[in-house]
């Protein structure tokens, strides 16, 4: 699970300084004295940059509700499933700027039932060293028409679908994706890289 100490450490600055910018503005400034000289004529504005972010660009931020679609969120969250969010891993390897999905019922009694949804953007030769990576690990090597798929041995899988794959990792053009089995990829709905 990811830890917010960082993120907060990181933003507390950040959040000191727009306080400090706040509290500024927020005090009264002198009245302007009369002078005999020429008056300048009136300032251009300033454009500041806004400091919040665009809806557009929070709502493109990938989420484990965003993931998947927003009916089968609504299924697993009907079984009572919620999702815990994970760094995105390829083998040992943190994949940056990606997203890992562990979907169950971590509130219920420990049971191997669970789904797992990622996404990941990766650039070429990166997707090309993880592929190498995985397929000395033992991983299967398959191309399809939608990009390489890398699956695990079936002999060594946690679950399989009903082809016999199972966890398999779907490397496309800019990004990777993976599912606790190979039919789970075609439930991701993959962000805008």
């Amino acid at each position: 699970m990811r830890s917010t100490t960082p993120r907060a450490t990181l933003l507390a600055p950040i959040v000191l300084g727009a306080l400090a910018l706040a509290a500024c503005s927020a005090s009264p400034t002198p009245a302007p004295t009369a002078t005999a000289t020429e008056s300048a004529p009136p300032a251009a504005p300033i454009e500041t940059p806004d400091a919040t972010p665009s809806p557009t660009a929070e709502a493109s931020a990938p989420s484990c509700e965003t993931l998947i679609s927003a009916s089968l969120v609504e299924e697993l969250t009907s079984y009572g499933w919620t999702a815990r969010t994970d760094d995105f891993l390829v083998g040992a390897t943190v994949v940056e700027g990606g997203l890992q999905c562990t979907w169950a019922d971590f509130d219920g009694p420990a049971t191997d039932n669970l789904l797992v949804f990622g996404w990941a953007p990766v650039a070429a030769s990166e997707a090309t060293r993880l592929q190498s990576d995985l397929i000395a690990q033992g991983w299967l090597r398959e191309d399809g028409p939608q990009g390489t798929y890398i699956t695990t041995d079936p002999q060594y899988a946690v679950a399989v679908d009903e082809d016999g794959y199972g966890m398999t990792y779907l490397f496309g053009d800019g990004w990777v994706t993976v599912a606790l089995t190979k039919q789970g990829l075609v439930l991701i709905e993959r962000p805008d890289a």
